[in-house]
């Protein structure tokens, strides 16, 4: 490090601790709340500038100090013979909390991504308030679910949960914070104050899901759940319908005295890119592909070499959240760049699974295959829409028995079904039974009739200015159609 740079650093620091003064100068609305969040977005603006400017990179990973992986729990350790009691007493002192900050853009919806309708009318929050439901009556108990909003679903959020305030789930939820966009070339901040009636949401971000642990905690909620007796903290994405909730691993977990716990399951090609748990300098550590030198990215999508993939599906100690608070500042910086009205911006992001490096007694769990079901595309809802999956008592799903444990069919929808309503318009009638398909290909203008079986490997192709309308009724196996 040179004195330049770090006369650099100072400067840069400097000029943003002023830009972020007269930002809270000229807002009125909330002003002890706002100005205590741009006193956590410092933190993570000078670990940005340390990263830049003096070479501080606590996410640089030495390639010959990797170690596989000592702490896995295999699934099959778990006991799964609880009796009531027992089932009882592990659900009095379980939290769930999803992950609800993301918005459906990429399927076409303006609003939060939870409010889409996956199976039947029932959205992604409708099925998790369903399922613990379940739970809540058949043992007698009060799990509530907890919701993370951002400031880009909070509010439409909070319209509709009063459509789910039945007395039978208790229902809360908390903001995750909202940090100002800044500059790629000045850092300098995109907004110029932060009144919700002058916000523009694209110059403000929410700091990715690794700010559920400090928000959640600095949340009237913490206490007030803690107070209540809850124990564990089940957390994952909203639109992950295998993230269910299973107490054989909740009883292990609290058997062994488990601060924190990731679920991996076993790696595919197709997940080749996802983040895995290493040994790291004596601790179980989340590595993903974004910390990878270069010339070792090869080496890490092996699924030989590295086996599992993080699902976020995290479980955390209530207790372990707060003695381990002061340590979440130090996981690895996710650096985001956008363009924001032509101009290069940056935002700064953490993941929440990187924090399992910072509990004391820390564990992967392997699990199986069925506990990660995210629907991030619309060939992903085909999946779950279709006769591959059955809706069980407790709302949950389960692949159809006749599919055993073959993996699912690899379904490629093009363009056309790109969006949620598109996708809809195409499969007027149901989608087609999937349950003896290995892989569909679809591309063009190209629309199903009801009760289609799709067998095999089947590709359909419709060129530019034509359409395919597969008819009432028809199996396609093995089959090529185009037109």
């Amino acid at each position: 490090m040179s004195s330049r740079d770090d006369k650099t650093y100072q400067e840069k620091k400097s000029a943003m601790d002023k830009d972020l003064k007269d930002l809270v100068d000229a807002t009125s609305d909330n002003k002890d709340s706002f100005s205590a969040t741009m006193e956590d977005f410092k933190q993570l603006f000078d670990k940005f500038l340390k990263q830049e400017f003096l070479g501080d990179d606590s996410s640089t990973i030495s390639w010959d100090k990797i170690r596989p992986p000592s702490k896995i729990v295999n699934y099959d350790e778990c006991d799964r013979n609880l009796n009531e009691e027992r089932i009882k007493t592990l659900l009095s002192g379980l939290v769930v909390l999803k992950l609800n900050g993301g918005l459906g853009t990429t399927m076409g919806c303006t609003g939060p991504k939870s409010v889409i309708k996956v199976r039947g009318e029932d959205s992604f929050l409708e099925l998790v308030i369903k399922q613990l439901q379940f739970l809540n009556e058949k043992y007698s108990v009060d799990v509530p679910l907890v919701l993370m909003n951002s400031f880009n679903t909070e509010e439409e959020t909070n319209q509709i949960l009063p459509n789910y305030q039945n007395g039978k789930v208790t229902i809360k939820s908390f903001n995750q914070k909202q940090y100002p966009r800044f500059t790629k070339k000045e850092f300098k901040p995109v907004p110029k104050n932060g009144n919700k009636s002058a916000q523009n949401n694209n110059e403000w971000f929410p700091p990715g899901h690794g700010d559920v642990y400090d928000s959640f905690y600095k949340s009237p909620l913490y206490k007030e759940l803690k107070a209540q007796g809850k124990k564990y903290i089940f957390i994952s994405n909203i639109d992950n319908l295998g993230a269910t909730v299973d107490l054989s691993i909740i009883d292990h977990l609290e058997k062994n005295k488990i601060e924190f716990a990731m679920e991996v399951t076993p790696k595919s090609l197709a997940d080749v890119k996802g983040g895995t748990l290493i040994d790291y300098e004596g601790k179980v550590k989340l590595l993903e592909i974004a910390q990878v030198p270069k010339e070792y990215v090869e080496e890490f999508k092996s699924i030989e070499k590295f086996k599992v993939f993080n699902t976020n599906n995290l479980y955390v100690a209530l207790d372990a959240i707060e003695k381990n608070l002061d340590k979440f500042g130090n996981v690895e910086l996710i650096v985001n760049h956008k363009v924001h009205e032509g101009v290069d911006i940056i935002q700064l992001e953490t993941a929440s699974g990187a924090s399992i490096q910072m509990f004391e007694n820390a564990v992967g769990f392997q699990v199986p295959r069925s506990r990660f079901l995210p629907v991030k595309t619309c060939s992903d809802l085909m999946l779950v829409q279709s006769d591959l999956y059955d809706l069980k008592e407790d709302m949950t799903l389960s692949k159809h028995s006749k599919r055993g444990d073959k993996e699912n069919p690899l379904i490629e929808l093009g363009d056309e079904f790109k969006f949620v309503n598109d996708y809809l318009s195409r499969v007027p009638k149901g989608v087609p039974s999937i349950v003896d398909l290995n892989k569909l290909k679809v591309s063009g203008d190209v629309k199903f009739g009801a009760n289609v079986v799709l067998k095999g490997d089947v590709n359909i192709k419709a060129d530019k200015g034509k359409n395919i309308e597969v008819r009432d009724g028809s199996v396609l196996d093995n089959e090529n159609l185009s037109a």
